[in-house]
């Protein structure tokens, strides 16, 4: 086994130990609920020090949690006792123009990768908040505005570089090791290290949205325009529904700071001089209270609402997949969501049709392609003295809603840890991943994710 001294020697960036000065502000991850303290902290710069940390971990019989942007809902970028190998440093971002592809290291952020493809008038599907990890995100699957024209951000996954638990560096494409592939689209982390990513690209540069807000008592109505329309809309056109308490922003009348709203957040990234017709039947619906909808670079929609999602909240989330949105369902959101418990803390519908919904339920990892929205609930919130509150109006809320789903399964990346479904949220791809992981990680040494059991 391998000392710490002799892993100092290994890998050329830090190795960061308990009684290091750093130490505190490196073990920090973006849900402050997750106050944990590793034994060690890998900040790796390049492949070869992954494949150090990794072996170490395997040798000492140690935890390894492995991190990226740092997002896990449930903490899983880092751990007690264990080894965190911290991929940040790794973030560089090639863009290949002419394939519209672009490589980027595993510690990149979406807000990294949106800031070099944009130069070139290039995007892909990248969630919401440019601080999330782009190497999480895609291997849970990849939500985000851009999907129902250009697919899920796993399905946008060419190749991947990934470091086995045995310390193998493999290459997983369409042409070696096409199971590894497949279960990296929508999979999770549980099959290695993921230190590169090639990702396809789309021609998305200017594009016309933003927050449109309406009174509480308009969204049943909303909610109605919005499940009927996007059903049919363009593909171009991403939107999503959400509850909103006002921000003390310029837009938003001062007198109605601090009120809460229903909102439509829109994305349209076809010609932006077709943008304003694209939305209209959602200004149809109901009068717009306050608005910040326009022509914007891409990157400025995906980084609109990181100010509401800073690093260190209490987080407390739950997620399903529904496949319909019946007027009692409307009824329980409506009943349930307003009395959000602090300004951060909302629900979000996100459609995931058009060409997500084309890609067939076994060409990738990611479950419940049938289903129409991915739903996210989620408590955001700043002292512990707030949890019991925040969780209760998380969980009621969730079990008002949830047996109008039509499924069991959630979203991997929008779950907190105490879920306990794994093998309904990947559905009919369950078994076949439990193999992967039997292939690649027999013993689960990477086990701090939403955990796929190796079959036996």
């Amino acid at each position: 086994m391998t000392s710490i001294a002799q892993l100092r020697e290994q890998v050329r960036g830090p190795v960061v130990e308990p009684d290091e000065a750093d130490y505190d502000e490196l073990r920090r991850v973006h849900n402050g609920v997750h106050d944990r303290r590793p034994a060690l902290i890998v900040r790796a710069t390049s492949t070869a020090d992954a494949v150090a940390a990794v072996n170490h971990a395997r040798e000492a019989g140690l935890d390894i949690a492995v991190r990226g942007g740092g997002h896990s809902a449930p903490g899983f970028g880092t751990c007690d006792g264990g080894v965190v190998l911290d991929l940040s440093l790794i973030n560089n971002v090639f863009v290949d123009r002419v394939r519209k592809t672009a490589l980027t290291g595993a510690g990149a952020t979406w807000g990294d990768f949106n800031h070099a493809t944009h130069a070139y008038g290039l995007a892909t599907t990248g969630g919401i908040i440019s601080t999330t990890g782009v190497s999480g995100l895609t291997l849970g699957g990849g939500v985000g505005y851009l999907n129902r024209g250009c697919g899920l951000s796993c399905d946008n996954l060419v190749s991947a570089e990934v470091v086995t638990a045995d310390g193998r560096v493999l290459l997983a494409s369409e042409h070696e090791n096409e199971d590894l592939l497949w279960a990296l689209r929508g999979g999770g982390g549980n099959f290695g290290v993921v230190t590169s990513l090639e990702l396809a690209l789309h021609d998305v540069g200017t594009i016309y949205g933003g927050p449109m807000f309406f009174e509480v008592e308009d969204a049943p109505a909303v909610m109605r325009a919005y499940d009927d329309y996007i059903q049919e809309a363009p593909e171009q056109l991403g939107a999503f529904f959400g509850w909103q308490m006002a921000p003390p922003l310029p837009f938003i009348p001062e007198e109605r700071h601090g009120d809460m709203f229903c909102v439509m957040v829109t994305c349209w990234s076809g010609r932006p001089e077709q943008g304003e017709q694209a939305i209209k039947p959602f200004r149809d619906v109901a009068e717009v209270k306050a608005e910040h909808v326009g022509p914007m670079p891409y990157p400025a929609l995906n980084s609109a609402f990181d100010g509401l999602f800073y690093k260190g909240m209490r987080q407390y989330w739950k997620a399903d997949f529904i496949r319909d949105l019946p007027d009692e369902a409307i009824a329980a959101h409506v009943r349930h969501g307003p009395p959000t418990p602090s300004l951060s803390s909302t629900m979000h519908l996100y459609s995931i049709n058009g060409v997500t919904s084309r890609v067939g339920p076994e060409e990738t990892a990611f479950g419940h392609r049938d289903a129409r929205y991915v739903m996210v609930i989620g408590a955001f919130y700043d002292t512990p003295a707030e949890d019991e509150g925040a969780i209760r109006w998380v969980r009621d809320y969730y079990d008002a809603v949830h047996p109008f789903a039509g499924t069991e399964g959630g979203y991997v990346n929008m779950l907190s840890e105490d879920e306990g479904r794994v093998p309904q949220n990947y559905g009919r791809n369950y078994e076949r991943l439990r193999q992967v992981k039997a292939t690649f990680d027999p013993d689960n040494l990477f086990h701090l994710n939403q955990n796929i059991t190796p079959a036996r």
